[in-house]
């Protein structure tokens, strides 16, 4: 689920190089000391692997000490992950120069990963045009590249010098009580996890070879909500007697995260997978369904697969407001799902070239325009027509009658249906240059918009071509 808006391919300019020499000491020296920590078993154990994820948020001290951390976040706030090379000797068994690390946010229940594609279908029509993870780049440090997709809203990817230590800042604009069925505050949220999957190249230099993974468990709050938590709990701790703090783990100002396996479907995001199909969540193996259409709506209840590519790819008439926020975001138009939040699919297609531009400037315009008229389903008006210079006596005979062509009209205007002639005929549009309809009577009515409109549907014409004197165009007849 990744970035809508372009990102630089690289971090490395005046103000990040300024930021990362004021943070080398720093950075050193907490290196040195997460990893004696880190030896000494305490914030959990960070696993066997060559690197060392550590969230630099203070843990909870309200959770047992046979439970795993807990850590508040404030939505939106910027949080720094620092991406660690605990084991310089391993980094010789790494092939390549760079890493790559995609980092997401999904949830900790296992109820809530076998509903997840809902739910954050669920999130995504309810919050147009926003992200549940971004990324704060201003404030990243030797991180290159980073990557988005629309469709999944909870991921992010980059590049790393394994060889030197980066730091990423990331924000989570969602809160845990989102997705919860009554909105108790923020002490009754769903907990989300924080996970990082850590891959290097493999012989084709694609970054398939799976490296190392490591989460930890979050809450999000609305801001400014974490630390009144946080200042709850040690509180609440504080006023139990010692041998039940005893029980309880003591909060640390970081947190370091936990080796795990690695998230299923992490190799089929768009960076790998052409298809840009969205990865699922791990308990979530229900077999294919149909994709089924109702009243031209789509329902957010279908396999994320399926939504993707059946009804997202659909702009209809009848498609709900839902429906064409949908399909803006499958179709990269996201930075506009705001302006367009009270669309319908009619009152999206009814706009004009003219009037795209001027909402979202001739680039973005253009090609709004271009996808909607590239989507279009139902024609406005179809006929038939003949070419009289192809038909031949004996095999029309053999078939019966005359062999005929449908032609779709789109927009019923003399323009579109002189493309549709010019597709026919595999000749470039600009060389027809009029087209006339023959009257029973033979005479030859110059066809405009106006006729157009008035031709009734599913008409059938005979059309023969007569070479321009002055030009190498034609001029068609319909008969």
């Amino acid at each position: 689920m990744l970035f809508c808006h372009s990102q630089p391919e690289s971090f490395h300019q005046p103000s990040a190089s300024y930021i990362r020499e004021a943070l080398a000491p720093f950075l050193k020296h907490e290196e040195a000391r997460l990893m004696a920590e880190s030896g000494d078993g305490r914030h959990g154990e960070g696993g066997g692997g060559p690197f060392q994820y550590v969230l630099c948020a203070p843990t909870s001290p309200a959770v047992k000490q046979t439970d795993e951390t807990l850590t508040y976040l404030n939505q939106g706030q910027s949080y720094e992950i620092r991406l660690l090379n605990r084991k310089l000797a391993a980094f010789s068994e790494i092939s390549s120069k760079y890493v790559k690390s995609i980092v997401r946010v999904v949830f900790h229940d296992r109820r809530l990963q076998y509903m997840e594609h809902q739910q954050l279908e669920g999130w995504r029509w309810s919050r147009p045009g926003d992200r549940i993870l971004d990324i704060d780049i201003p404030l990243s440090v030797g991180v290159l590249e980073p990557r988005s997709h629309p469709l999944h809203l909870n991921t992010i990817e980059f590049l790393w010098d394994p060889a030197k230590n980066a730091t990423v800042f990331i924000q989570v604009n969602c809160i845990s009580t989102e997705f919860t069925p009554k909105k108790h505050g923020g002490e009754k949220g769903v907990p989300f996890r924080v996970q990082v999957d850590t891959f290097t190249t493999n012989e084709q230099e694609e970054y398939m070879e799976h490296v190392q993974s490591a989460s930890c468990q979050i809450k999000v709050f609305k801001p400014k909500g974490a630390d009144r938590k946080l200042k709850t709990d040690r509180e609440k701790i504080f006023k139990r007697e010692l041998q039940d703090q005893e029980k309880y783990q003591l909060s640390h100002e970081t947190t370091v995260l936990k080796e795990c396996s690695l998230w299923p479907d992490t190799l089929n995001l768009p960076s790998n997978n052409s298809n840009g199909s969205i990865a699922l969540s791990p308990a979530y193996h229900s077999p294919p369904t149909s994709c089924s259409f109702t009243e031209g709506s789509c329902s957010p209840d279908q396999p994320a697969e399926l939504l993707v590519a059946g009804c997202a790819d659909l702009l209809l008439t009848t498609s709900s407001q839902q429906d064409t926020q949908q399909w803006l975001l499958t179709h990269r138009f996201s930075s506009f799902a705001k302006i367009f939040s009270s669309f319908s699919g009619a009152d999206l297609l009814r706009m004009s070239r003219d009037d795209l531009i001027q909402i979202c400037g001739p680039a973005d315009g253009i090609r709004l325009f271009n996808s909607m008229k590239g989507r279009s389903v139902q024609p406005r008006l179809t006929i038939y027509v003949s070419q009289q210079q192809s038909r031949s006596p004996v095999s029309l005979k053999a078939l019966g009658g005359e062999v005929y062509h449908a032609l779709y009209l789109e927009e019923l205007t003399l323009l579109d249906l002189t493309d549709k002639l010019s597709q026919l005929f595999k000749i470039s549009s600009q060389r027809i240059v009029h087209i006339y309809r023959q009257t029973p009577a033979g005479i030859h009515v110059l066809v405009t918009d106006e006729m157009v409109h008035n031709l009734t549907e599913e008409t059938s014409f005979i059309v023969c071509t007569i070479r321009d004197e002055n030009t190498d165009g034609f001029h068609v007849v319909l008969k």
